[in-house]
C-alpha cells in the first residue's frame, strides 16, 4: 500500500481533481481527538442526567412506582442520550462544517462525497449511523487499511471519502495578470470568500493550470461555466462586465490564498 493514496475523479466541469486521501493515521488521530470531546460532553450530560433523574424518583415513588422499574426506565433513557449524542455529534458537526468534525478539523481532514461534492445531511447520518459497526468490531480499521479507496462500512454505504485537506499553493505553474491582484483585494471586501470549499480551490487551480493548453472556445466556454458557479458560491453580487471570467477566476485562485495566509 502507498503511504499516500490518491484519488482521481472527473467534475461536471470536465476538470480531473486528484486528492490524497486521510489514511488510518489522520483518521485515528481525528477519531481520538473527537472522542475525547465526545466523552466530556457525554459525562456532562450523563450527570445533569443523574440529578434530573434522582429528583424525578422521589416524585415516582410517591405514586407508588417500585425503585426497580424507575432504575429501568432511567437507564433505558441514558442508553438513549448516548446513542443519539454519539451519533448527532457527528452528524451535527460534519453537516454544519461540510464534512469535518472537531477532530477531523485539527488534522486537516474532511469527508467529500464520491463524486467530489460537499457532504450532505443524509451521508452525514449513514456514516454515524454506521459508525459502531465500524468502532466496536474494528471492521472499519480493515477496511481502511486493505481497501484501496481507504473506506469503512459507513463510507461504502454513503458514498463518501476522507481526503487531505487541499491547501493553497504557490502559483509557480502559471502566471497570473496584474489586473488580478487588484481585483483580488475587491473581492476581499465584496465578497464571501470564506465560503470557498478546498474542493473549490482545486478546480479552479486545475483549470489555470490547464487553460493554455485548450481549444480558445472551450476555454471561453468552461472558464464563464466556472466563474457563474464561483459567483453563487461566494455571494457575489454581479461580476463587472468589464472583467473577464478568466480574470474573476485568476482573482477568487489569489483571494483564496490571501485568506489562506491570513
Amino acid at each position: 500500500m502507498q503511504f499516500f493514496n490518491k484519488f482521481k475523479l472527473q467534475t461536471p466541469e470536465s476538470v480531473e481533481l486528484e486528492f490524497t486521501l486521510a489514511g488510518i493515521g489522520s483518521r485515528a488521530y481525528a477519531l481520538v481527538i473527537d472522542f475525547i470531546i465526545l466523552g466530556l460532553i457525554l459525562i456532562l450530560l450523563l450527570l445533569i442526567g443523574a440529578i434530573v433523574g434522582f429528583m424525578i424518583s422521589d416524585i415516582l415513588k410517591n405514586f407508588g412506582i417500585s425503585e426497580g422499574k424507575i432504575g429501568l426506565w432511567i437507564f433505558a433513557i441514558q442508553i438513549l442520550i448516548i446513542f443519539v449524542t454519539y451519533v448527532g455529534y457527528f452528524v451535527f458537526f460534519e453537516t454544519v462544517w461540510q464534512g469535518q468534525t472537531p477532530g477531523k478539523r485539527y488534522v486537516k481532514i474532511r469527508v467529500i462525497q464520491d463524486n467530489g461534492r460537499t457532504l450532505k445531511l443524509q451521508q452525514a447520518t449513514l456514516r454515524a449511523l454506521l459508525r459502531p459497526i465500524d468502532d466496536i468490531l474494528f471492521i472499519g480499521v480493515l477496511l481502511i487499511v486493505f481497501s484501496k479507496q481507504e473506506k469503512r462500512v459507513g463510507d461504502w454505504v454513503a458514498g463518501t471519502l476522507v481526503i487531505q485537506e487541499e491547501k493553497s499553493t504557490a502559483t509557480a505553474h502559471f502566471s497570473l495578470s496584474e489586473e488580478a491582484y487588484i481585483l483580488a483585494n475587491e473581492l476581499q471586501l465584496e465578497a464571501d470568500i470564506s465560503r470557498l470549499l478546498p474542493e473549490d480551490f482545486a478546480v479552479i487551480r486545475k483549470y489555470l493550470q490547464r487553460r493554455e493548453q485548450m481549444f480558445l472556445q472551450a476555454k471561453n466556454e468552461l472558464s464563464r461555466k466556472l466563474a457563474y458557479q464561483i459567483q453563487n458560491i461566494i455571494a457575489l453580487e454581479e461580476i463587472p462586465e468589464e472583467i473577464t471570467a478568466n480574470l474573476f477566476l485568476e482573482a477568487v485562485y489569489l483571494a483564496y490564498q490571501q485568506q489562506s495566509m491570513v
